[in-house]
């Protein structure tokens, strides 16, 4: 599991964030350990308040805990994780906290140790803890089998932006058929009869009349692509003349592009800021479905740690009327029989412990489950969001490019088709076949000349 870690003060505030329930779904308390006081806010604020008596203004190290995506990992794992940690960095006497956060089908745990000693009242020098983290780590790693990062098996291999090749991919994009442009702009230049409408009809279109370098008008697709008018309306370029008699009047090719790709990137900018403001929130159907769930989880928790509190009790009193009182004890005493009897309570107890401890991570694990299934279905939703951002990005970076005159259009910076692709892998084996060809013939000339030439 990855293992991140840092030396910190303001201790009250970690303590309310360790327990907020704002950005996680459940929050447990395992154990609080070495503090006067069994709260969490207590016991902080009594390790800030030893600390005031040093010159430490980070007396805390706090530490998380995060396992694979997708792995299920036991408390009590957990657990020995942070005692082999503990052991490692030399904090086994100091007084320290665990809390197990779930969020989004995901248990991981927070350890916070407090770096003073109480009787020496100095603090613990955490030299090298981040790479003593980075051994524990990869041992884990080894240890459950997991599949290990490539940054822990070589530095350089280490990507600190974290970018993956799927938030980036996108869709091939579909061409439009030029037939259909042929027929909408003779659709449009049959519906008009003077520039203004044709100008109209062919904005209309997602089309723009332009004055063209060698053609007298042409027109020009929100994609920067050029059209000479008369061939695409199936006219000759003197009736293109008559009816835009103010052909030189337009504004040029480039100007165009440049007013085409102001246009569509405040749009595209508009579509980027609908979609990220609806990425932030989930479907109305998929949250009641979370919500419904945490709250149910949570009611459950509480009814099964009841139960098992009321149990618990029972086993006590139980145990309890099991030991003889008055003389029966004290003869019990004389002949044994009360030691007998206490070790039995101590085996009981601790074997009704491990039976609940059980319990509580059988009920975890079968929320988890739950939990993840519902997740599933976030991420993908989170995953095509994602998706259609980079499109957008994408469509604004390339307008931006036309904008500037890089480029003519937005099709010379389109992907290559999966047939063009095959295409230019095909004249490379050609090529290749040819070379290998004339490599043996070469060779099959210098034999038949024989060792004299």
């Amino acid at each position: 599991m990855i293992l991140k870690a840092k030396e910190r003060g303001n201790a009250p505030q970690l303590a309310k964030y360790l327990l907020s329930m704002r950005d996680n779904e459940h929050v447990e308390l395992h154990e609080v350990r070495g503090f006067v006081s069994d709260d969490l806010l207590e016991a902080f604020a009594e390790a800030e308040a030893i600390s005031k008596g040093t010159k430490c203004k980070k007396h805390l190290f706090s530490m998380s805990l995060n396992p694979p995506e997708g792995e299920v990992v036991d408390r009590h794992v957990f657990e020995r994780v942070i005692d082999r940690i503990e052991q490692k960095l030399a904090l086994t006497n100091h007084a320290r906290a665990i809390v197990f956060h779930e969020k989004e089908g995901r248990r991981h745990a927070h350890a916070v140790w407090s770096r003073i000693d109480s009787e020496t009242m100095r603090a613990k020098n955490m030299s090298f803890y981040k790479q003593k983290l980075m051994d524990v780590s990869r041992d884990l790693y080894l240890q459950q089998s997991w599949q290990m990062p490539k940054g822990m098996l070589d530095k350089s291999m280490r990507n600190p932006l974290r970018f993956t090749h799927a938030e980036w991919q996108q869709a091939q994009r579909v061409k439009t058929d030029p037939r259909l442009i042929k027929a909408a702009i003779q659709q449009c230049w049959n519906s008009s009869d003077n520039t203004e409408t044709l100008k109209a009809a062919l904005e209309e279109k997602g089309f723009f009349l332009a004055k063209g370098d060698r053609r007298s008008v042409v027109a020009i697709d929100v994609r920067g692509e050029t059209y000479s008018l008369s061939r695409m309306a199936n006219i000759k370029a003197r009736d293109v003349r008559a009816r835009i008699t103010d052909h030189k009047d337009l504004p040029s090719a480039q100007d165009t592009k440049a007013q085409i790709a102001t246009r569509m990137t405040d749009k595209l900018k508009g579509y980027l800021h609908d979609v990220k403001s609806s990425a932030k929130r989930l479907p109305p159907s998929v949250e009641f479905k979370r919500q419904e769930m945490i709250q149910r989880h949570r009611e459950d928790r509480k009814v099964a740690h009841q139960r098992i509190e009321e149990r618990q009790r029972l086993e006590r009193v139980q145990r309890a009327a099991r030991l003889p009182k008055g003389m029966k004890g004290i003869w019990s005493r004389i002949t044994g029989k009360f030691a007998l009897i206490k070790e039995q309570n101590e085996m009981d107890a601790l074997k009704s412990w491990q039976r609940d401890r059980a319990a509580k991570d059988a009920l975890v694990s079968k929320q988890l489950d739950e939990r993840v299934r519902l997740q599933r279905v976030i991420d993908k939703l989170r995953e095509e969001r994602a998706r259609e951002i980079a499109i957008i990005h994408k469509e604004i970076a390339a307008y931006l490019a036309m904008k500037r005159g890089d480029v003519p259009s937005l099709d010379k910076v389109r992907r290559p088709e999966a047939k063009d692709r095959l295409k230019v892998d095909a004249r490379k084996q050609d090529l290749e076949r040819q070379r290998q060809r004339e490599r043996r013939r070469s060779r099959d000339d210098d034999r038949d000349r024989g060792p004299g030439f």
